[in-house]
Formats: C-alpha cells, structure tokens, sequence
C-alpha cells in the first residue's frame, strides 16, 4: 500500500525513539486537552471531535514552542513565504 502511494516507510533502527516523537507527542497532547475530558457515546462521536479538534484548533490555533511560538499553518504559511522571496 505504501508503495502505491509513493510512501517510504520510516523503519529505524531498535530503541529509536526519534521515528514517533512529533506524532506521540501530539496525540499525547490531544488526550490530555480533549480525550481524556470527555466521555464519548460513539465511537464516531469521538472521530468527529477528534477531527474538529485537529483542523479547528490545533492546526491553525494552537501554538507550538518547537516552531517559535506559531501555529502549524501559520508555521507553514511563513516558511512558504520565506523560500518564495529566496527564489
């Protein structure tokens, strides 16, 4: 599947604890903001908040220390912007 994609998997050495570090630390963070708050009645109930969450709050609203205080999309916009006036 990945290669259909034109994915690469990421599979590191044994005790490599840098392949999942942003993304345990973001689900991390979405447990003890959001998951660990609420008590769900379904499962879909729980994908919904999940994804409200994600593109209504910790994309374009929450800031991260990592990324200089900025958003994720407000991150990217800047580096965007950044590399277009390099060129």
């Amino acid at each position: 599947m990945l290669d259909r994609h034109g994915l690469i998997p990421s599979m590191s050495g044994k005790g490599n604890c840098y392949d999942n570090a942003m993304l345990e630390t973001v689900c991390k963070t979405m447990n003890s903001e959001l998951i660990w708050r609420t008590s769900y009645q379904s499962r879909r109930q729980a994908e919904n908040a999940v994804a409200r969450n994600i593109d209504g709050f910790y994309n374009p609203v929450r800031r991260h220390s990592a990324r200089g205080y900025k958003s994720p999309i407000k991150f990217e916009d800047d580096e965007k912007r950044e590399t277009v006036a390099l060129h």
